[in-house]
């Protein structure tokens, strides 16, 4: 009994002494709320507030301990590279930066650990993450890494990848044209000539134009086989350095080059081997584009060749550059030898003449094609470049023939005839023709007066074609004019007997009379002599028919001509070709076809 209330009131003081009575009021909250605190948690500090915790001792601090260990892996890590220890340095600075990944200086010192090791993209790697810390820092350094690496690269012969690393340092630095000069060293190294270009055309662009930057583009050129863009480039460089001895060297090269084409261009037209020739003479002007003698040379072939058009062009291409030489010359006030000026006066006189032979020879063609308004507009023009060329007054007036323009064409067959020797068979048989025609119309118009002159004047200009006097016969018919009708007849009867219009004349002119009479009889016999008077007077200028035919074929230049060099026109060379040839001469000496449909309409 004793035991259990004794226990009662143990428990009953327990309780007492776990839940202080705060009834009390001697002590004050705060004692007893640290009072209640130490009897419930003991000596625990982790509900303390942080005013009432003890101080704690520094060296125990995490920032300070992290800080401390950094530091110490620096440390470790400078004297590592005091000692070329670069590897242990690299080591020792990771270390570090696992602990503040935030200090720059960390980031470097590894980098130049790094870079000692020769590793530079590791390096790189670090200045970069230097550089996010710091923008704006480091960029010099950055971009020497990447300087070295392309360098120690291109050592090795990978010249792309040394080309990645130069582009990363012109990125870091893009004022620094060092770096893009090395990337085109690698590519021109490489091979990739094209890239390689690109990267200089922008080089260009943006650094400005200089003499050395266009002797490396002409390089490049030559090795891209774009001889003309080279010479250009080179053109370039001399004109921003005069005295420029690779841009002078260069020019040397190719002109030189362009020389050496131009022989083998020359020998090849000798033997007559056209397209070779062309061929040749296209590498002279790529190594040599204002040369205006080569423009001169291939216009020739090209005219030789029959492609008119692309003629003309090369040959105003060399009359044009031949003119601005010229007035080159005469700006800066150069005093030349006489030869030279000679020399560029030759080139100059000898396109235009070859410009004339061009315009000459396309009408022909555009002539022998029934193309006879363009023919005539291709005449105007070589009429326009020399007015001295009765040839081609003689072509004019033949397309203005074929055209119907009968004044047009006598008026240029007049001119031509002035121009030209006395008798001429060019000119004489094309008025005996247009003056046969021109009466024929007059002849049909019944004019019969006018038309017995024009074929006066045909027979005149031609007195062997039988035609003319039959053509004249039945206009003085109507005039009438008998005895020069009479005088006709006997005319066709000596020069063509087997005419079929013969024996029913004779019946009218000279009823019951045979031929033999009437050319025995003494008019006869005075009309046979007039007339071989006549004839002989006219072939006085060639005796026989052939020499006309030779005439004619000097003034027809076709290929089966010999013709000279292209610098030096023969005198064949200077003969127009005419637009009626030989076969076509001939036919009109013995039938005059080309007016034979017109005069059938009224002879009868």
């Amino acid at each position: 009994m004793d035991t259990s209330e004794e226990r009662h009131d143990q428990s009953q003081a327990g309780e007492q002494s776990l839940f202080p009575s705060t009834g009390s009021e001697e002590e004050p909250d705060e004692t007893r709320r640290k009072r209640t605190f130490k009897h419930l948690f003991g000596s625990s500090k982790i509900f303390l507030a942080p005013e009432e915790k003890p101080s704690e001792r520094p060296e125990l601090q995490g920032s300070l301990i992290i800080q401390s260990k950094a530091e110490e892996h620096y440390t470790n890590g400078q004297e590592a590279m005091g000692m070329s220890k670069y590897e242990k340095a690299v080591i020792c600075f990771s270390k570090a930066i696992t602990l503040q990944p935030e200090q720059t200086r960390l980031h470097v010192s590894q980098a130049e650990a790094y870079l000692q090791l020769c590793d530079f993209q590791s390096a790189a790697a670090c200045y970069k993450q230097a550089r996010l810390l710091e923008p704006g820092a480091f960029s010099d350094r950055l971009a020497f890494i990447y300087y070295l690496q392309g360098q120690c690269l291109f050592d090795q012969g990978l010249f792309l990848d040394a080309v990645e690393a130069f582009r990363k340092a012109a990125e870091v630095k893009p004022g620094c044209s060092a770096y893009r000069i090395r990337s085109l060293a690698c590519l021109t190294a490489a091979g990739h000539h094209s890239d390689c270009l690109k990267l200089l055309n922008e080089c260009i662009a943006s650094d400005g134009p200089t003499s050395d930057y266009y002797i490396f583009r002409a390089r490049l050129h030559k090795l891209l086989h774009q001889t003309s863009k080279c010479y250009q480039d080179v053109k370039l460089a001399l004109a921003l350095s005069p005295t420029c001895p690779n841009a002078r060297a260069m020019l040397l090269q190719l002109q030189e080059a362009s020389e050496y084409a131009r022989q083998k261009a020359l020998d090849r037209a000798l033997a007559g081997q056209l397209p070779e020739a062309l061929s040749m003479i296209d590498i002279a002007l790529q190594n040599s584009p204002e040369d205006e003698r080569l423009y001169l040379f291939r216009g020739t072939l090209y005219r030789r060749l029959k492609d008119f058009t692309a003629a003309i062009e090369d040959l105003v291409q060399a009359v044009e550059l031949s003119e601005e030489e010229e007035e080159e010359r005469e700006v800066r006030g150069q005093v030349e030898a006489k030869d030279k000026k000679d020399e560029h006066g030759s080139v100059q006189e000898e396109a235009q003449f070859q410009l004339v032979l061009t315009y000459n020879d396309f009408a022909v063609q555009c002539f022998s094609r029934g193309l006879y308004a363009e023919a005539t507009l291709l005449l105007n023009k070589a009429i326009e470049e020399e007015k001295g060329q009765a040839g081609l007054y003689l072509n004019r007036g033949d397309c203005f023939f074929k055209q119907g323009d009968w004044n047009f064409a006598l008026a240029d067959y007049q001119q031509a005839e002035e121009m030209m020797q006395p008798n001429d068979p060019a000119v004489r048989l094309r008025c005996a023709v247009l003056h046969n025609t021109l009466g024929s119309f007059c002849f049909q118009d019944g004019r019969f007066s006018e038309a017995a002159d024009m074929f006066s004047l045909a027979i005149q200009y031609n007195p062997e074609v039988s035609q003319y006097y039959e053509n004249r016969l039945k206009a003085s018919r109507k005039v009438p004019n008998l005895e020069q009708a009479r005088q006709d007849l006997i005319c066709m009867l000596i020069l063509d007997s087997t005419n079929e219009e013969v024996l029913p004349l004779l019946m009218n002119l000279f009823p019951g009379c045979s031929v033999s009479n009437i050319l025995s009889s003494p008019a006869g016999q005075a009309v046979r002599v007039q007339l071989m008077d006549t004839i002989q007077a006219c072939r006085s200028s060639s005796s026989d028919q052939q020499k006309l035919t030779e005439q004619l074929q000097k003034m027809d230049l076709t290929n089966e001509t010999t013709e000279p060099q292209a610098e030096e026109s023969s005198e064949a060379e200077k003969e127009l070709k005419l637009c009626v040839n030989q076969q076509e001469m001939q036919i009109i000496l013995k039938s005059l076809l080309q007016v034979k449909e017109v005069v059938s309409t009224f002879v009868h």
